[in-house]
């Protein structure tokens, strides 16, 4: 198996070591978690982990403190319809004006279920690599200092291929 440093990658990676590589592409709270609990379990398994977030999914990283995005009217426009950060998170499914997604976080607190947040959290000490799509960067007028701080560089979809090519498992979520 040929193995591929990728940027953020911390040194050499060992031969028999395996690889997940993943896509983000939504903020909904019900395609979030399981990325984040993929993650999370890789990485403790012994696993190099990588997320790709791109359109929605890119929308996860963002700060919660930061609430308007973009450089014109039609990025801000959408940052207002369609908030970022982990705090915002609402199911896909079962939604019903945010009574299920209470009712699901009530449910993981309960549980002792860590929220997606802290599971991101978790994920980035334990070594998971998150690197936000360029092109959707570009499309929504992000700048750096709209995400989270621990993120690798930007890249766009032909890095991701090439990194999805040498792992061992390829998520889409």
């Amino acid at each position: 198996m040929s193995v591929q440093i990728t940027p953020g990658s911390a040194g050499d990676i060992d031969d028999d070591t395996k690889r997940m590589a993943m896509v983000c592409w939504s903020n909904d709270l019900d395609r979030v978690w399981p990325t984040m609990i993929l993650a999370t379990t890789g990485a403790a398994s012994g696993m190099e982990v990588d997320v790709f977030f791109t359109f929605w999914g890119l929308r996860v990283l963002q700060r919660n403190d930061k609430r308007i995005t973009g450089t014109n009217w039609m990025q801000r426009g959408e940052s207002l319809v369609d908030p970022g950060g982990t705090n915002r998170l609402k199911l896909g499914k079962i939604n019903y004006g945010g009574a299920g997604t209470r009712m699901i976080k009530k449910l993981a607190k309960d549980y002792k279920v860590a929220d997606p947040g802290e599971l991101m959290e978790m994920a980035m000490d334990m070594g998971v690599r998150m690197y936000p799509c360029q092109m959707t960067m570009d499309l929504y007028g992000f700048k750096r200092d709209d995400f989270i701080d621990g993120l690798e560089p930007s890249m766009g979809a032909a890095s991701f291929l090439d990194m999805a090519a040498d792992a061992d498992i390829t998520f889409f979520i």
